[in-house]
């Protein structure tokens, strides 16, 4: 825990070191005792975390100085101890800004302790928050989550950035593990629109007949178990973003009903009859050729204009050259911060069986090849021979060997299955994918599809 400075404005010396020897219990607390006003503003350069006045000092009273030290620092928190028990003083006080007020008596000590602890929890929870928003503007900043140099992964940015700045529908293609979800992330946490909800959802993950409850919500008694009132996916991401993975394994029947849903920006919950309006943009990201599967009647045309908006195609692995270097030093850095140990270099060879490879993976089975290698390799530098691109089966490890895409997915998840002990939430993580998509997969594992 952090140390916390207090600043105690007394000019009752026996009284001052009452309190500072009691609050100098607490070995995270650094107590500073002043005598005046005057010693106060003087040492605010100090940065106390915390002052405590009192209210009767003899060159300014206390609503004066507390009106000074918030000119200097409005957030300080700002106790006041007085001897007078007129509410309207301790009112007057709070109002100002102060952050509590006490009055002298037996209990003051206590009182004090009690309301810096209050104060303390106030202050790391707002320093949480600025914490988790600092990691989630790194996180997901423009130029941080989208990594590469290759001309290739360079004409995405330019269509990145134009959908940053306006509100039109995306549409995102490329293989399996190509970062589909990172980009739309991306376009979300750089746009206007990033302090609002981002709602993904996995079309391919949730069986048919409950996608249209995902999406649209049900009332208190819709169907058997539906105990409560539920927002869809449409209406919790209202003013904010919904990225619809894999729209391309959306229903027919589905399609019609999210088309006029689209239209009107407007969703009825099944059971009900209310219409709910919504605002959001919609970013769908897909594998398969959304054309294509128009032509062939699988996929409504209108469906796929409407969804079309700016649409972005991201290249595979192989075709973006030294990417595949830049992508391993970043994975092996986070790996290893992760893991609290110096990140290994790659030797000359290993770096060239990297380039070699073709990566039917994309992205995603570099990360995982790169995080074996580590953990195979000596920690000081990865050698080609850590290097293994059919990761783990039957508990062996595997020679090179054509496989499917499919085969590949699979092996890589399972490999970070056996590793974190089935924790379905860390592997999610780990592999910047659904959690549907490893119980789907776990799921068609067990029924022998």
């Amino acid at each position: 825990m952090p140390i916390t400075k207090i600043f105690i404005i007394e000019d009752d010396e026996w009284f001052g070191q009452l309190l500072k020897h009691h609050l100098s219990l607490n070995p995270d607390y650094n107590i500073t005792l002043l005598s005046s006003a005057s010693q106060c503003l003087e040492n605010l350069y100090k940065k106390p975390d915390i002052v405590c006045i009192d209210f009767g000092l003899p060159d300014i009273t206390g609503d004066i100085l507390l009106q000074k030290i918030k000119a200097v620092n409005k957030n300080l928190p700002v106790i006041v101890i007085s001897g007078q028990e007129d509410i309207s003083v301790a009112v007057n006080f709070l109002k100002s800004g102060a952050s509590d007020y006490i009055v002298k008596d037996e209990h003051t000590k206590d009182m004090l302790w009690n309301a810096i602890i209050k104060i303390n929890e106030k202050l790391e929870l707002k320093k949480e928050v600025e914490d988790l928003k600092e990691q989630l503007e790194q996180k997901f900043s423009f130029e941080k989550s989208i990594i590469g140099q290759s001309k290739s992964i360079k004409k995405t940015f330019s269509l990145v950035e134009k959908a940053i700045g306006s509100n039109i529908n995306v549409s995102i293609s490329g293989e399996t593990g190509t970062g589909k979800e990172v980009y739309a992330k991306a376009i979300h946490y750089n746009s206007d629109r990033k302090k609002k909800p981002f709602v993904a959802i996995n079309m391919a993950a949730i069986p048919a007949d409950l996608m249209e409850s995902e999406l649209f919500g049900y009332e208190k008694g819709a169907f058997t178990g539906a105990q409560n009132r539920k927002a869809g996916k449409f209406e919790e991401a209202n003013g904010g973003t919904v990225f619809l993975d894999e729209i391309a394994e959306l229903d027919l029947n589905l399609q019609s009903k999210i088309l006029r849903v689209l239209q009107e920006r407007e969703v009825t919950r099944l059971g009900g009859h209310d219409t709910v309006k919504f605002d959001a943009r919609i970013i769908t990201a897909t594998h398969k050729n959304l054309a294509e599967l128009v032509k062939q009647g699988k996929f409504r045309e209108d469906l796929f204009y409407r969804l079309l908006g700016l649409p972005i195609e991201l290249p595979p692995l192989r075709e973006r050259d030294n990417d595949v270097l830049i992508l391993a030093r970043h994975f092996a850095d986070e790996f290893s911060k992760e893991n609290k140990t110096k990140s290994p270099a790659f030797s000359s060879s290993a770096k060239e069986k990297l380039l070699k490879y073709n990566f039917p993976g994309n992205v995603r089975e570099l990360k995982a090849v790169v995080e074996l290698a580590i953990v195979m390799s000596d920690g000081k530098e990865v050698k080609p021979d850590d290097i293994t691109f059919n990761n783990i089966k039957n508990n062996n490890l595997i020679s090179d060997s054509e496989k499917t895409l499919k085969e590949y997915t699979e092996e890589i998840i399972h490999f970070y299955l056996k590793k974190y002990n089935n924790n379905v939430m860390e592997v999610a993580r780990r592999l910047d994918i659904g959690k549907s998509t490893i119980y789907n997969m776990l799921q068609n594992k067990e029924s022998g599809s």
